[in-house]
């Protein structure tokens, strides 16, 4: 089975259909994946319509390539790019965008990688196999409070101390190199484990987020992705857990509203600058028949909104 028939894109219908896509638009795809949503917006898109799809996944990239669709733009970068590389392409504004978070299938299935303790393979965890640091590496040097700071802030850990000063006492007999070594480290650490969960779970994810810096590449693209839409543009952003999920509802929920003013000021409602966003329905959720068919989506939930006419 190919890498793409492995991936099942999340919400697709869903997803392209929160877009709104008219067919001579100019859609962005912040993380192409396999090309399951891009897939499904080139289909609806005429011969004018363009899609500029980012991965810093080089496998991913290699993959859309066999799209050969002239409308198709690949971009190997980060979405936290996008506002240079939209520059880059002489585009001053598109009609949406597609966020797609977390982890590809192919990646957490391709043991080389290094995402997922079910296998025992190099811990790398970079989404960007061609540049920067692996988790290995970075656990060589951090101290037990950096350890322990990540472990808490981005898996939600409350064994978070316990484990990093586990991981410390282990790099004594050598680097923890491998993702079989680091479960093993933690399966010991942790006293208690939620049911049906690998006691190792919330450190691989927060060591994924940190090495990739997902949470901070995502706070740094919604007000450009809002900053880039034209009037009555959709952002729609799939996030797979609550931290990725937080900071998009937060986002979609402050850019919807007015700005908030000292208590007192003379201002009158009318006169507040009005709010760049308005909130698309409530968040989608896969149905049950999803889930049934591709478990790893249950955790996923699509938010949108709509551009308004209000000045960037």
């Amino acid at each position: 089975m190919s890498a793409v028939q492995q991936h099942v894109s999340v919400l697709l219908a869903e997803a392209v259909d929160a877009l709104a896509i008219g067919t001579d638009g100019i859609y962005v795809d912040g993380t192409f994946g396999r090309g399951g949503h891009s897939r499904a917006v080139l289909a609806r898109l005429g011969p004018a319509g363009r899609l500029i799809a980012f991965d810093r996944d080089p496998a991913a990239i290699a993959a859309g390539q066999a799209l050969n669709d002239p409308r198709l733009t690949l971009v190997h970068s980060a979405f936290s790019a996008l506002d240079a590389e939209l520059a880059r392409l002489g585009v001053a504004a598109v009609d949406g965008v597609l966020l797609d978070l977390g982890v590809s299938s192919p990646q957490l299935d391709d043991g080389a990688r290094g995402m997922s303790f079910r296998f025992d393979a190099p811990l790398d965890m970079r989404m960007d196999t061609s540049r920067g640091q692996t988790v290995a590496e970075w656990l060589a040097d951090a101290s037990v409070g950096q350890i322990t700071e990540v472990l808490r802030d981005y898996g939600e850990e409350r064994f978070a101390h316990a484990i990093a000063k586990a991981i410390a006492a282990a790099r004594t007999g050598g680097a923890v190199a491998t993702t079989g070594q680091l479960a093993a480290i933690v399966e010991k650490a942790v006293r208690t484990r939620e049911p049906g969960q690998h006691p190792a779970t919330r450190s691989f994810q927060a060591l994924r987020i940190f090495i990739n810096q997902e949470l901070e590449e995502l706070t740094h693209v919604l007000p450009v992705c809002v900053a880039r839409l034209r009037t009555g543009g959709r952002l729609a952003v799939i996030s797979f857990h609550s931290l990725e999920d937080r900071i998009v509802k937060r986002f979609m929920r402050d850019e919807s509203r007015p700005p908030v003013l000292p208590r007192r000021l003379p201002v009158r409602a009318a006169d507040l600058p009005a709010p760049r966003l308005k909130l698309v329905g409530k968040a989608v959720r896969p149905g049950e028949v999803e889930v049934a068919a591709n478990p790893r989506a249950r955790s996923a939930v699509m938010r949108v909104a709509e551009r308004t006419e209000a000045p960037a």
